[in-house]
């Protein structure tokens, strides 16, 4: 399968590239600087998305199967910030995790109902959307509970037409930016928190992706996958 994946050059996003092009699909690659192998797209501007997906576009000759939505920023912001950077933190975060993500969705939608075929969306979420998360990130968690209700309406909305929508909800996954989080909170608390007793590999998160983008079943569309250690469950 031809699939898209944003956010691509580390953590969770460089393991999924990796698990799918092993699984032997052609997967064009993105990161917010590229590089030699990921195409470039500051997704603070709004025209970013676009601009990917019609190059992702040409290079997998006219055809994507799969989109998948992983990029995403997690910064802080306190509460009694100043009113400026109160908003321009939550337009950024907002802009990146939740609008380039509806961007790419809608672009998405409209390229699979040119096809016979339909598609097949992943949308990469977090506990934070059901839990909440921190004091100092409602923005975080508020921008991936709105991509758990875009998730959930396109799968709703064009299950008819073949096109194909899910979501998962890592909790902490062992990449640079979990390990500064985790040393800002006190590791021993995060981790008495997940029963498992250890936070998530991004290899474990790139499998469920990997499977959710073409194995899940038809009848699945819609769900939302938790790979969190059971530090949540619903």
């Amino acid at each position: 399968m031809n699939i898209l994946l944003t956010g691509a050059s580390r953590g969770i996003g460089a393991a999924t590239l990796s698990t799918l092009r092993d699984a032997g699909h052609r997967v064009v690659g993105h990161s917010t600087a590229g590089s030699d192998d990921l195409v470039a797209a500051d997704f603070t501007n709004p025209a970013a998305p676009r601009g990917l997906w019609e190059t992702a576009l040409a290079e997998l000759g006219g055809r994507i199967d799969v989109l998948v939505n992983n990029a995403g920023i997690f910064e802080d912001i306190s509460d009694d910030a100043d009113d400026e950077t109160w908003h321009a933190s939550w337009g950024r975060t907002l802009g990146i995790n939740l609008q380039a993500s509806a961007d790419l969705c809608r672009l998405a939608i409209g390229h699979f109902r040119e096809g016979a075929s339909g598609g097949r969306i992943v949308n990469i979420a977090s506990r934070a959307a059901y839990r909440g998360d921190s004091p100092r990130h409602w923005h975080y968690a508020a921008s991936k509970a709105g991509m758990v209700g875009m998730t959930k309406s396109i799968a709703r909305g064009y299950a008819s037409e073949g096109i194909l929508a899910f979501a998962v909800c890592p909790g902490f996954v062992m990449t640079g930016m979990a390990e500064e989080y985790l040393s800002g909170r006190g590791g021993e608390q995060v981790l008495a928190d997940i029963p498992l007793g250890r936070v998530a590999e991004p290899a474990e998160i790139a499998e469920v992706i990997r499977w959710l983008a073409s194995d899940a079943p038809a009848s699945s569309t819609g769900a939302v996958i938790d790979v969190n250690g059971a530090s949540f469950v619903r």
